[in-house]
Formats: structure tokens, C-alpha cells, sequence
């Protein structure tokens, strides 16, 4: 960086008032990428200061309150010694805060640098007929359990997951505060939004490539016109029906 500011430094002693503005935006340049390397180290911080183990799991799902579609979970394992190397992954938060290319973007540089990763469905059929609590939990526990490096710890979002082998321990609003988390998070969404723009070729009428089977005044006008899809949670649907 002392080269760099050695350079912000000459450039601003120079009188021409448009390399004074390009000299300006470098600098804010720095300094936001130097905040963003802070922020999240202090992510992974977060998944290491649960002690000294070899692999942390991070898992998150997506697609609990949808009208269609399943429920995905997704968990990831990160080199955590990784923190004040390049290859940390800049930009990881709640994939919720995150625009669509930007998540996909994400989504691919962390299969590439987790040490592990896996993802897991569970379709609409066995929503209506298990419940949406219990498929919450199973899609957590699945695809912690079914990792090809078996995780000493399991963090999960918001939920702890009953049933499993491996130690957990679970942090509300976890996706803005662990490194692993935020990763699964993101990786778990852009898996079920793509599942979705697949069956919006299928189900033309129901917007399912902008709603992701969420319940949009669209997509329950669309039910109402158009009726139940094979991918609706018609458990979730007695409201709009008997309307």
C-alpha cells in the first residue's frame, strides 16, 4: 500500500484538476477495500473464535416461506487459517443483502476456495407431507452430514439442529456475522433461484423467474387464475384457495 500512497501523494500535487479526481477516487478506492478486508476477517474471526478445530461447518437454507419450490440447504467448509491471505473471500454477507450477479458471482469463487462444500433439497411433496419444521431441520442436517470432510463443529443460522452427530452450535443472524455461514447462504440461494428460472420454463404463468415461489400478489393472482402447479406446497396455499 506505500507504493500506492506514495502515488496518491505526487498525483496530488499535481495542478490539473482532473488527475486531482482520479487521485481522489484511488484513494477511496483504498480505503473502502481496506475496510472490506477488515470486515470480513472479522467474519472469519467470528467462525474461529468457537475454538481450536480443524473444520468448521458453516449452514444456512433457503426457501422456508415459499408457496413452491423446495427447501435447499447448504453448508461449507473454509480454510479459516486463510484470513490474512489472499484468499480470503471478499464481499461474503447475508446473500439477502447481496445483488443477483454479484451472489453468483460469489457463489462460484467459493465452491473454488472452500475446502469442502455440499448442497441439499427437499421437494415440495415431502413439505406438505413431513411439515415445513421438520424439513427446516433435515435440509440442515443433510447437508452438514453428507459433506465429504466430516466437520468437528456445525454453525448454523438462527436454528439448532436436532438429530445430528456433530457437535453444533447455532447464532441468530449468522449469515451478517460467520464467514462459513454467509457462504453457505449464498451458495444455497443461487442454487434454488437457478431451480426456480428452470421450472419458470415449465409453469410460464408464475413469475417463478423474478418471485422464486415466494408469495408474491402476482404469483397468488397467477394460483387463483391459473390453479396449483406440481411444485406448489398446497399445504401452504388453504388461505388462497378458500379465499
Amino acid at each position: 500500500y506505500q507504493a500506492i500512497n506514495n502515488l496518491i501523494i505526487s498525483i496530488n500535487s499535481d495542478k490539473r484538476k482532473n488527475v486531482r479526481n482520479a487521485a481522489e477516487k484511488l484513494s477511496k478506492f483504498i480505503n473502502n477495500y481496506s475496510l472490506e478486508i477488515a470486515r470480513v476477517q472479522n467474519l472469519y474471526k467470528f467462525d474461529k473464535s468457537f475454538g481450536e478445530y480443524n473444520f468448521i461447518a458453516g449452514v444456512d437454507e433457503v426457501g422456508r416461506g415459499p408457496l413452491a419450490g423446495p427447501i435447499v440447504g447448504a453448508s461449507v467448509i473454509l480454510d479459516l487459517s486463510s484470513i490474512n491471505s489472499k484468499d480470503i473471500i471478499l464481499g461474503i454477507n447475508d446473500s439477502k443483502k447481496l445483488p443477483p450477479n454479484v451472489r453468483e458471482e460469489l457463489a462460484e469463487i467459493i465452491k473454488s476456495k472452500a475446502i469442502c462444500y455440499n448442497i441439499h433439497e427437499i421437494s415440495n411433496t415431502c413439505i406438505d407431507s413431513k411439515g415445513i419444521a421438520w424439513c427446516n431441520n433435515e435440509v440442515l442436517k443433510l447437508a452438514s452430514e453428507k459433506l465429504a470432510k466430516k466437520p468437528e463443529l456445525v454453525i448454523s443460522d438462527g436454528y439448532p439442529i436436532k438429530g445430528m452427530d456433530i457437535h453444533n452450535e447455532f447464532v441468530i443472524k449468522g449469515d451478517a456475522k460467520s464467514a462459513s455461514i454467509a457462504c453457505a447462504s449464498i451458495i444455497a440461494k443461487v442454487y434454488r433461484d437457478k431451480i426456480m428460472k428452470e421450472y419458470s420454463h415449465i409453469y410460464k404463468n408464475y413469475g417463478f423467474e423474478n418471485n422464486s415461489g415466494y408469495g408474491t400478489s402476482e404469483h397468488i393472482d397467477a394460483i387463483k387464475r391459473h390453479g396449483v402447479t406440481k411444485i406448489h406446497r398446497k399445504s401452504f396455499l388453504n388461505n388462497i384457495l378458500n379465499a
